[in-house]
């Protein structure tokens, strides 16, 4: 077969092209000695089995039947994928949040949570607009409790990037505690932005 990248002649059974580096056959489906459908990551040519949502190996998002095989056979349907999430600058949202007297740091939480639940996967968690409210009603109870699980889902990006995890969790929990609740946004959104420029 010809590399798509470069054009050179490879050999029909090569997962790479060994002029350039290109994967080869990204679809491709092969088998192990138990019979069993072996696939590869797009991304790190590592096989997996089964339907995961993420590669076992690098965390990269697996093509659409394999999101849908993650939630069953039994005619459960996923949930809908959403839009991208791009990065955005932490130095000018501080600046303008500072300028605003708070006002914009409203804005940015509620980026944020949904930022936060697509880089994670977490499609049916608790909305941006949600917590925003919840956090107003409870005097700002509720976005200590947001933060504990905001650190739980960072410690999973983490995890899914191959970094090592620590207790995000706690961190986030006593920092808002605190009242810094900016360093928060601004290490939440450092791990959101990190995973963005990886993905691409």
């Amino acid at each position: 077969m010809k590399c798509p990248k470069c054009g050179a002649d490879c050999a029909d059974d090569a997962r790479f092209c060994l002029v350039c580096g290109e994967m080869l056959n990204q679809n491709q489906q092969t088998s192990d000695q138990n019979g069993q459908n072996v696939k590869y990551c797009p991304k790190c040519g590592n096989p997996y089995g089964g339907n995961p949502a993420f590669c076992p190996s690098c965390g990269t998002p697996l093509q659409e039947p394999n999101v849908a095989g993650a939630y069953g056979s039994n005619g459960a349907t996923p949930p809908p994928r959403p839009g991208r999430v791009s990065p955005r600058s932490i130095p000018l949202y501080i600046i303008l949040s500072i300028v605003t007297c708070g006002i914009f740091a409203i804005y940015w939480l509620v980026c944020l949570v949904n930022d936060l639940n697509t880089t994670a996967g977490t499609f049916n968690d608790t909305t941006g607009g949600v917590v925003l409210v919840l956090t107003i009603v409870t005097c700002g109870i509720y976005s200590i409790y947001w933060m504990y699980k905001a650190g739980e889902k960072v410690s999973l990006i983490k995890a899914r990037r191959g970094q090592p995890t620590g207790n995000d969790a706690i961190l986030y929990l006593i920092l808002q505690l605190l009242g810094f609740g900016i360093i928060n946004y601004c290490l939440i959104q450092n791990e959101i932005n990190q995973t963005v420029t990886a993905q691409r």
